[in-house]
């Protein structure tokens, strides 16, 4: 049976629900890197990768687990937002206050 291999930026779960992104994937070394929803790094060989239960996943709503951010940090209250209006908080990363 062939591995099937990961799409780079694919989502993730485990058997737990815990999400994560496939960051890389590295034929030659027969890895793959992973970045759990808190930024976290971890590489997985083929082997393990094949012997897991992980299942695609759809991306999380909430960004903010790997930029360390709280919300009460953001300058935008994102609950008084109208239904029509977008934001995205990586807009307010770089702002102080």
């Amino acid at each position: 049976m062939l591995l099937q291999i990961p799409d780079i930026g694919g989502w993730y779960q485990d058997q737990a629900g815990n999400r994560f992104e496939v960051v890389a994937v590295d034929e030659d070394d027969r890895t793959i890197e992973i970045q759990h929803f808190d930024g976290t790094i971890e590489e997985l060989d083929f082997v393990t990768w094949e012997g897991s239960n992980f299942e695609p996943a759809g991306a999380p709503e909430d960004y903010s687990g790997s930029l360390d951010i709280e919300r009460e940090d953001m300058d935008v209250d994102l609950n008084r937002l109208s239904s029509g209006q977008s934001v995205d908080p990586l807009d307010y990363l770089d702002q102080s206050k």
